[in-house]
């Protein structure tokens, strides 16, 4: 078994996106590669109404699939295929757009006023990019979860983990996608496939990842582990990109550590992408906003 080596540490930085959401992204709109089969993700977090509640109004997406993990308040949705829906503390959206879809995404925080979540791009190999668009919604209670003996605690949104299967099926790039928690002062070692990229993201608490070379501590905020609510403090938040290994080393903090773990098999593909639409070439990308612009984005076998 070989540890895998921290490849990168990134801050996710503060961004503006959608109507005038506040938001910080972890990664997105760079260089690809090291990520692949994913794109972007941003962490949407925030307890200030104002911050947000202007969302996501409707937007087009092409050739890519979004994934929503709400922890705090709720985000209602609703697109060009007829589907409406809200999503609250604990669910997963998993939309694959495919050969184009419209919707919108609103935000509406908890009594608190908190809106806290995680939205994760995910490509689409070129054979796919055209496919029909579809949703998979999650509701928190048919997530599996599984407490291991020293008090690790995992929901498993897609993929196999510890014998237990995540609701999420039939995903281009077969990813696995986890919310890790592990016990204060707790030493975990957590299997991952060898020929995915993997990264970790950290959202409450601190800890070391291991690698060849010894620990690297990464800064997160402090929260009192006993307190299942999501963290109200979230200015420190960190991604560790993985370079190759079979498995994930952790050394929680005092506080314990809570993060994200997803990997996926690369594409290995090229990837043209502007804003919403992520294709394989420029020709593809400007026929998509040349059908936005004429009418025939939506294929009308996908109408409602």
């Amino acid at each position: 078994m070989s540890i895998r080596p921290v490849k990168r540490l990134i801050k996710s930085k503060p961004t503006l996106e959608g109507a005038g959401v506040h938001l910080r992204r972890a990664f997105g709109f760079g260089n690809t590669k090291d990520f692949d089969p994913f794109l972007l993700l941003d962490d949407f977090r925030n307890d200030v109404p104002e911050d947000y509640l202007a969302g996501f109004p409707w937007h087009p997406h092409r050739g890519i699939e979004t994934i929503t993990y709400v922890l705090a308040g709720e985000v209602e949705h609703g697109d060009s295929m007829g589907n409406r829906g809200v999503i609250s503390s604990g669910d997963v959206q998993w939309m694959t757009a495919g050969s184009g879809i419209i919707h919108q995404e609103m935000p509406k925080g908890d009594n608190a006023g908190r809106m806290h979540g995680f939205q994760l791009w995910a490509n689409l190999p070129s054979a796919l990019k055209m496919t029909k668009p579809r949703y998979q919604e999650v509701k928190a209670n048919d997530i599996p979860q599984v407490t291991d003996d020293d008090g690790t605690h995992v929901r498993i949104v897609s993929g196999e983990f510890w014998g237990k299967r995540g609701p999420v099926e039939d995903v281009a790039a077969d990813p696995t996608y986890l919310d890790v928690s592990v016990s204060p002062g707790k030493r975990k070692t957590l299997p991952v496939e060898v020929t995915r990229h993997a990264f970790a993201y950290v959202f409450a608490g601190s800890g070391k990842f291991c690698n060849a070379s010894g620990p690297l501590a990464v800064p997160t905020e402090g929260i009192k582990w006993a307190d299942t609510a999501p963290p109200v403090e979230a200015d420190n938040r960190s991604l560790v990109l993985f370079d190759r290994g079979d498995e994930v080393t952790v050394q929680a903090g005092d506080d314990g550590i809570r993060f994200l773990l997803v990997s996926g098999k690369p594409l290995e593909e090229p990837v043209a992408w502007y804003g919403p639409i992520v294709m394989n070439t420029q020709e593809q990308l400007r026929d998509a906003f040349t059908e936005l612009q004429e009418g025939t984005f939506l294929k009308d076998a996908e109408k409602k």
